[in-house]
């Protein structure tokens, strides 16, 4: 067949996580539970934040945001790993995988530079804060958020690209739970170097340089934090800590994977787990359980739904 317009192989076998099968009942079970309390919690924030007038801020704007890409984040991967625990032929299409590779790099590509733009908010709301309320406004907040979702989606298909460009005449055993270009790549039957690299920057060198960005970002904010004025110092640096918190949980495992060379290591799958199932589904909670604002609204909404549903068997009765 042509190269570059089709390809011989027309699936990947995805060998999993395990071959054992009481291994994968067991991992099964975990990710099954781990889903059926994170989940609704996380939907849960997006709600709150969206009818608590109290929120009405862009922290919690942003906020919203990072939890729904995060919960679309975890429809990429999990979904057919779940399915793959109960099947004996663990299989994924070439058009399949291309489009779990497009979405797991337009929805973390989108994700990092969400908390680039978030970083900003920070900067503004403690350096500039005569001038915050005017500068952040929803034409600002929607056009950061705009801005971010059309960066993951230039660096997804610049990913996209280069791979559906590749030709896969042979082997076809990707070891792993689902498709990426630090492995997809190696399969293909023609010398990758070049475009190796080019993936490299596309996405461990730009991961490495935001990561760090953001380091020194929140670091020089908390020295100024320091030095200022002591009114609400406490709420706004306890902010900037758990944005630090999440920005190592999220970029950890991404420059793990891909600022190296695109090669078979031990721990891959470990942090392929955590980098596309746990810490997707875990970075909202964090910021939940250490807001007191969010966990009072909380409850403010699930207090009205009780009353609301009280209401109701009233009048049914």
């Amino acid at each position: 067949m042509e190269y570059g317009n089709s390809t011989e192989v027309t699936e990947f076998v995805l060998l999993g996580l395990s071959q054992t099968r009481e291994v994968q009942l067991s991992l099964f079970m975990f990710f099954f539970l781990f889903y059926v309390i994170i989940l609704p919690g996380n939907v849960l924030i997006i709600l709150t934040i969206h009818w608590d007038h109290h929120l009405d801020s862009p922290m919690y704007f942003f906020l919203a945001n990072l939890a729904f890409l995060d919960l679309c984040y975890c429809f990429v991967t999990p979904p057919k790993m779940l399915v793959h625990f109960f099947s004996h032929h663990k299989v994924i299409s070439y058009k399949g995988c291309i489009t779990q590779l497009f979405f797991l790099h337009f929805l973390g590509g989108s994700e990092i530079n969400l908390l680039m733009g978030m970083a900003f908010d920070r900067y503004l709301a403690i350096c500039k804060p005569l001038h915050y309320s005017t500068m952040v406004n929803k034409g600002f907040c929607w056009a950061l958020v705009g801005a971010s979702w059309a960066g993951g989606f230039i660096h997804s298909i610049i990913q996209v690209i280069l791979i559906v460009h590749l030709p896969f005449c042979g082997p076809n055993e990707l070891d792993n739970f689902f498709c990426d270009i630090t492995q997809l790549v190696k399969l293909a039957c023609t010398n990758t170097y070049e475009i190796e690299f080019v993936m490299f920057v596309n996405s461990g060198v730009i991961t490495l340089v935001c990561f760090l960005l953001l380091l020194i970002s929140y670091g020089a904010l908390l020295v100024r934090l320091r030095a200022g004025s002591s009114h609400g110092k406490s709420k706004v640096a306890s902010t900037c800590v758990t944005h630090i918190i999440i920005v190592f949980v999220m970029f950890g495992p991404a420059i793990y994977i891909y600022c190296r060379p695109f090669r078979n290591f031990p721990m891959d799958k470990v942090v392929a787990v955590f980098h596309t199932v746990v810490f997707p589904l875990v970075n909202p909670t964090i910021y939940t359980l250490r807001n007191r604002e969010i966990l009072s609204a909380m409850k403010r909404m699930l207090g009205r739904y009780g009353l609301w549903r009280r209401k109701w068997k009233c009048v049914q009765m």
